[in-house]
């Protein structure tokens, strides 16, 4: 099953049943944020603080940063010396396949790449290693639609 849709000549957004995204936002616990940033004005930052309070254990993953939210901050998902969930992407669309290969390498259960954030090969592999993928879509905005409908 091809877990988006195509559109002529552009890529629309994910077509899987809303259950998908609940069952990942149930099952996975800690979070990776690829790209997250310490600037609080910035979404991932702002996202990531929302999922800290929704009582996921958030990992921040920046090169640039050492801690963000009270956590150390790793260069790489290869860097984090514990199992990792959800890897959460705020990277541009074209940085995004080597995160998806070290997704894969430390064995996350789902990758998704947020508002705007679309690989088609990358999410392709991912899904062929046994990942649940999601992209063009808001792990926040999903977080608060699903607590509102009762389902998380």
């Amino acid at each position: 099953m091809e877990p988006w849709r195509y559109s002529e000549g552009e890529i629309r957004t994910w077509t899987r049943d809303i259950r998908d995204v609940e069952a990942i936002l149930k099952d996975c616990k800690t979070v990776a944020v690829v790209g997250l940033s310490p600037n609080p004005s910035r979404p991932s930052h702002r996202v990531a603080v929302y999922l800290q309070e929704q009582g996921y254990r958030i990992v921040p993953v920046n090169p640039n940063a050492t801690e963000v939210l009270g956590e150390p901050c790793y260069p790489s998902l290869t860097a984090i010396p514990h199992p990792v969930d959800l890897v959460d992407i705020f990277r541009r669309s074209e940085e995004v396949s080597p995160v998806i290969d070290e997704a894969i390498q430390i064995g996350a259960k789902a990758v998704w790449m947020q508002l705007g954030i679309v690989d088609q090969a990358a999410g392709k592999r991912a899904e062929e290693a046994g990942l649940d993928v999601v992209m063009d879509k808001c792990t926040a905005i999903e977080h608060r639609s699903l607590t509102r409908a009762g389902k998380l």
